[in-house]
């Protein structure tokens, strides 16, 4: 077959198919000869040129060319060195300086957060506190049986409060006005509001304000918007009682105990559980926790505190108290207070299995001669990061106590006059105030009931003693 119907059968025309082939020899030859005239040829010869191109930026270059370009880098290469060390140090200089005045601006802050976290910032407050009258002391009734429990909303601004007539009450700290009512629900009542249908015993409120929770004998943790009332969900799981709740401040993880021995950690914003925690030997009788992932019970009869490390999953045992331990209180990220039916009130360590100071019969005898029994105790409160620390029983007073050196005794420092058993007990953020839970019977149980006692929240001004200016100021 010709060179030009082969050409034909392959769709091309003959003339631009040799056109083609002579492009390409003259081209072999035009390189081998270092002439680098253009192509007539159409894409294809583009694509060629644009190789060319790569090769001629190979081509050997002539020795004297090479020596002028070396000599020239080298010099280049130490300039362009010596400025980029100087650069270089010029911006860790600058970093360093930046550091220096980020860490000075947040030094105050830092500290601020540290007290609100429960860092280790200890104020001695305790000194300036005046002891109020009687007269100073505002008294809401709105519970027709005893208060139970009760927690200060974050900005100080209102009072939740909770009894055995399984209603809630949001108060207003300011006018004592109800701001909202929580009523009892009936059981079995299907489409009705929502609400506990059985003694609420314990209460938490997230450190943001956003979410409270409560839990009931029925078993039950219900979740509520804070600032609404709005039912949200309910947590079930707990076998029995739920006896002690409390949030992870800065989160909204959430911390439960019951009288089925076991402590639970719970995800709020998320609606799920996470997991369940053994170690008790009795039922769990209150709860507490601070910023750090992990919490505190107090064991009731089984005669322990204990400190629950949620992230390895393990647990430190203190042993300390005679009877049982009913209430139990975080002073700040290191300390707790703690108090028993057997009338004695403790202060921990977190480092140390035994208490650092143990008040014995913190409030009295009561009972006839060669019969007296101590006053139960049956709440605590510690202003966070203080030295102040407030107790309750049914002695007719609630009781502040100065933490006196190094958390190693217990001394105190006036007695508040208050009928009634004192379930709940808690500080304002401020310190300005104490909230009291008043109740005609304990919170767990109907073993007395003081008849003049009114079912009610009491707020107790805590007044300061002005400081005396230092010398030569």
């Amino acid at each position: 077959m010709s060179a030009t119907a082969g050409a034909r059968k392959r769709g091309k025309p003959a003339s631009g198919a040799a056109a083609g082939a002579g492009a390409g020899k003259r081209r072999r030859k035009a390189d081998s000869a270092g002439d680098r005239g253009k192509s007539k040829g159409g894409g294809k010869m583009n694509e060629e040129i644009s190789s060319d191109s790569e090769s001629e930026s190979l081509a050997p270059r002539k020795p004297e060319e090479e020596e002028e370009e070396l000599e020239e880098t080298a010099q280049e290469k130490k300039l362009r060195l010596a400025k980029l060390y100087l650069e270089q140090l010029r911006q860790q200089e600058e970093e360093k300086a930046e550091a220096r005045a980020f860490e000075e601006d947040q030094v105050a802050g830092r500290l601020k957060e540290d007290v609100v976290s429960g860092g280790r910032v200890t104020q001695h407050l305790s000194a300036q506190i005046q002891a109020p009258a009687s007269a100073d002391i505002r008294v809401l009734r709105g519970h027709q049986l005893s208060i139970t429990c009760l927690v200060i909303t974050p900005d100080d601004s209102a009072i939740f409060s909770a009894a055995k007539d399984c209603t809630i009450i949001k108060w207003s700290m300011e006018s004592g006005r109800k701001l909202h009512v929580i009523p009892r629900a009936k059981k079995g009542a299907e489409g009705k509001p929502p609400g506990h249908s059985s003694h609420v015993l314990c209460m938490a409120i997230s450190s943001d304000g956003k979410y409270l929770a409560s839990g009931d004998r029925s078993k039950l943790i219900l979740i509520w918007e804070a600032q609404s009332c709005q039912h949200l969900y309910t947590f079930t799981g707990h076998r029995d009682a739920v006896s002690g709740l409390a949030f992870r401040r800065g989160t909204h993880q959430l911390y439960s105990t019951s009288h089925d021995r076991s402590v639970k950690v719970w995800n709020v914003a998320e609606n799920s559980y996470v997991e369940t925690l053994f170690g008790h030997q009795d039922a769990v009788a209150a709860l507490d926790a601070l910023s750090r992932e992990c919490c505190v019970t107090a064991g009731g009869r089984d005669g322990t505190v204990r400190v629950w490390k949620i992230p390895e999953e393990s647990q430190l045992v203190f042993y300390g108290h005679q009877g049982s331990i009913d209430c139990i209180h975080l002073i700040n990220e290191e300390h707790m207070v703690s108090g028993a039916d057997d009338g004695s009130v403790a202060l921990w360590g977190l480092s140390k299995k035994r208490p650092l100071a143990l008040q014995r019969e913190a409030h009295g005898l009561r009972g006839e001669p060669g019969l007296e029994q101590p006053f139960w105790i049956s709440s605590v409160a510690a202003l966070l990061n203080t030295d102040l620390v407030a107790t309750g029983s049914h002695s007719s007073c609630v009781r502040l106590w100065q933490c006196g050196d190094g958390f190693r005794q217990l001394d105190l420092l006036c007695d508040i006059p208050l009928v009634g058993f004192i379930n709940s007990l808690k500080f304002s953020s401020s310190g300005d105030f104490l909230v009291a839970g008043v109740g005609q019977e304990h919170r767990l149980g109907r073993w007395w009931r003081i008849k003049e006692a009114r079912n009610s929240v009491c707020i107790i001004p805590l007044r300061r003693v002005p400081v005396p200016p230092a010398a030569g100021s």
